[in-house]
Order: structure tokens, then sequence, then C-alpha cells
């Protein structure tokens, strides 16, 4: 296999975000959620207007991993208040890490997240931390092995299901 790059993203890759952000979210999740749920998601949380504001959000940052110059998956990490919950400035949210499901056991993810972990060390970051759905039990497996532990719960709204993901973290 070609080497696998992580670079960071800016407006200009908007469209391709967008695309390997709704086609890695369908792979990921369709199997365990209702259609139209996923229908209502994909629509409304990879508009253009939302990838945007994200996009442009000093305290966000989002990698695509490439190889051959082919997008197979990305990571969006987000720092101080652009965290989703908690929002502790010595803390670093790894909001997504997504891989095309060809792509799945070839350690793109560990590189994603491999990225995260070398941002928060250089912005000397006390812990890491997420949210994984329950039901997605290779993303939390992934996590553990990789020194998470749980903390906490929140609700996570996918079309009109409130699921619940399990919060990890990771002290640095």
């Amino acid at each position: 296999m070609d080497e696998i790059v992580i670079n960071k993203i800016g407006l200009e890759e908007i469209t391709a975000l967008q695309i390997i952000g709704r086609q890695t979210f369908f792979e990921t999740f369709a199997d365990g959620n209702t259609e139209e749920n996923m229908q209502k998601y994909l629509e409304e949380g990879f508009t253009i207007d939302k990838l945007t504001a994200e996009l442009t959000n000093p305290d966000s940052a989002f990698y695509f991993a490439t190889i051959s110059k082919n997008i197979i998956g990305y990571l969006k990490i987000n720092f101080g208040s652009a965290q989703t919950e908690l929002k502790e400035n010595n803390a670093i949210e790894i909001e997504r890490i997504y891989v095309l499901i060809e792509f799945h056991g070839k350690k793109v993810g560990q590189l994603l997240y491999e990225k995260a972990l070398d941002i928060a060390k250089q912005k000397n970051a006390g812990y890491l931390w997420l949210g994984v759905w329950e039901k997605n039990l290779r993303a939390i497996n992934f996590y553990k092995k990789n020194g998470f532990i749980e903390f906490d719960k929140h609700i996570f709204k996918l079309g009109n299901d409130n699921q619940t993901d399990i919060m990890m973290k990771m002290d640095l």
C-alpha cells in the first residue's frame, strides 16, 4: 500500500470534506439506524454552511488522510470554546475520526489519532476526550487500546433518535 499522508485542510477542500464526511458517516452508522434518521442527519450535519462555520472556526481543525492524493479518511479536533461539551482550555476534543470502510484495519484511524495526540502534546493539553456511540464497539475498542477510559455519557441526537454516547478521555 502507498504511503498514507495526513494534511490539514482549509475552506478550499470543503466539497471534498462534505463528500468524505457523508460517506464515512453513512458507512459507519447506516446499519444501526433508520433510513429516515440517517438521511435527516446527512442532510443537516454536512451542509456547506455548517462545514464552512466549522472550517473557519479558529478553535477547530480538520485533517485528511490520503493515499496517492485520494481521500480515505479525516479527523476533526476542537479546542477551547469549539469543544462540543467540556470546553476546558487544557483539553482537546477529538470530534471525528472517520475512515472509508475499505481502509478499516489498515492503520488509517491510528495515524489520524496520532496526529490529534501530537497536536495535543504541542499545545500542552492535559487530556484528550471524545464521545463515541455506545453501539460502536469497534471505535470503543480502538480508543481503549489507545489508553482512553470512560468517564461519563451524553446524548447524541440522530434524526429523531436520542442515542447514548460514551464519553472517554486520556490524560496526557
